[in-house]
């Protein structure tokens, strides 16, 4: 994979990697709303890639493919997060949820139900349910967003730029740790299953034995009640 001059060689590391970007466009995808194209994901893996090629360091003492993974994914999520498909009023009413499960954890120590978010929200519960089906959509990469952002503090070569970045990332990984421990069982389950196990919604639900938009539904509501004890 290296030249004669001891450098990464291009051609030899986008074949030895194409699998690996298309592994990773796949299981994106099938997470995501329909319309969002495989090829656009591919490439947008490639250019991350490349990107990795252009800026790895042998000497920072990170493997190259472990920088490359994280630029490949890091390109897609980029990628995704340029469309930016939820209208503007949709986004807001998921923020409205984030600040009503904030405020309501605060006043009853402990994580409200789902009747209890709906009727703070002065909403039936069957138009909370939509609104958190609506909102899901949003989400998909909202718990990469919290949890493993790569424009952190870090520094391309997976380096922390000081003692006090680094300290910061380690209390926000402990807070997010948290926030999953404290989630209710099912939301939990479905966290799991769908970020570890990387199940889709369909196959979450069959485990569950409920419904698809009743697992999109307590998904969105999990990231919201992870990010309003981490945002």
């Amino acid at each position: 994979m290296y030249t004669a001059q001891g450098k990464l060689d291009r051609d030899a590391v986008i074949k030895q990697y194409y699998p690996t970007v298309r592994r990773q466009a796949l299981s994106l995808q099938v997470r995501l709303p329909a319309g969002v194209d495989l090829d656009d994901l591919i490439q947008a893996g490639l250019e991350g890639l490349l990107d990795a090629l252009t800026r790895f360091d042998a000497r920072a003492g990170v493997a190259f493919s472990t920088f490359a993974h994280q630029r490949i994914r890091g390109a897609m999520i980029d990628e995704l997060r340029s469309r930016d498909w939820l209208p503007r009023s949709v986004r807001r009413s998921g923020r409205e949820v984030e600040a009503c499960v904030r405020r309501l954890e605060q006043q009853l120590g402990r994580p409200p139900e789902e009747r209890e978010i709906a009727a703070a929200l002065e909403m039936p519960l069957e138009e909370y349910h939509k609104l958190l089906h609506d909102t899901n959509n949003g989400l998909v990469l909202s718990y990469d967003e919290v949890v493993t952002d790569h424009h952190d503090a870090a520094s391309d070569n997976g380096a922390y730029d000081s003692p006090a970045d680094a300290l910061f990332s380690a209390e926000r990984r402990h807070l997010i740790a948290d926030a999953i421990g404290a989630l209710p069982e099912k939301e939990k389950l479905v966290m799991a299953l769908y970020y570890q196990e990387e199940l889709n919604l369909k196959e979450i639900g069959a485990v569950l034995g409920v419904t698809e938009s009743r697992v999109s539904q307590l998904h969105s509501q999990a990231i919201k009640r992870i990010r309003a004890k981490v945002a």
